[in-house]
């Protein structure tokens, strides 16, 4: 009988995974890059705001890269790189492939020029509008099913 619950858990959570990613995840797409002169639509200096940017569907053609999933990546330079300062980018995007391997965390680090990098990936509508990212319910679901199948 405990076997059939498990089992059961299981196919639950696969079944979950199928249908909530046949459906079309919405994210915040904006570059700092594009921002015009001293206008910040993407929340680089200051808080985002969601009223500015209209979330995409990112499957649809209005999104510039394609995925099933979102991403925020930020740079920043190190102290003293330019004689006024440190400069930030920052990236609002639809991804399909994380650099990680999985949603829901950030990874970082510094290139060879000392510009530190972060990327976060999550997999909720309109999760990148976050400065901190956190794990999807379904991520959380499927920990917990592993954790009961193991045990």
């Amino acid at each position: 009988m405990l076997c059939y619950q498990r089992s059961f858990i299981v196919v639950l959570t696969i079944l979950a995974f199928f249908t909530i990613g046949s459906f079309g995840i919405k994210c915040y797409q904006c570059s700092s890059d594009s921002d015009p002169e001293g206008v910040d639509n993407c929340g680089t200096y200051s808080k985002f705001d969601k009223e500015r940017n209209v979330p995409v569907e990112c499957t649809s053609d209005d999104s510039k890269t394609p995925g099933t999933f979102c991403v925020k990546l930020t740079q920043q330079s190190p102290r003293g790189f330019i004689w006024d300062g440190r400069w930030k980018k920052v990236i609002r995007r639809c991804a399909s492939v994380a650099s990680t391997g999985v949603t829901g965390v950030c990874n970082w680090g510094v290139y060879d020029n000392g510009v530190y990098w972060q990327e976060c990936s999550c997999s909720n509508d309109l999760c990148n509008s976050a400065a901190n990212l956190n794990l999807s319910f379904v991520a959380i679901l499927a920990i917990f099913a592993t954790f009961l199948f193991l045990r």
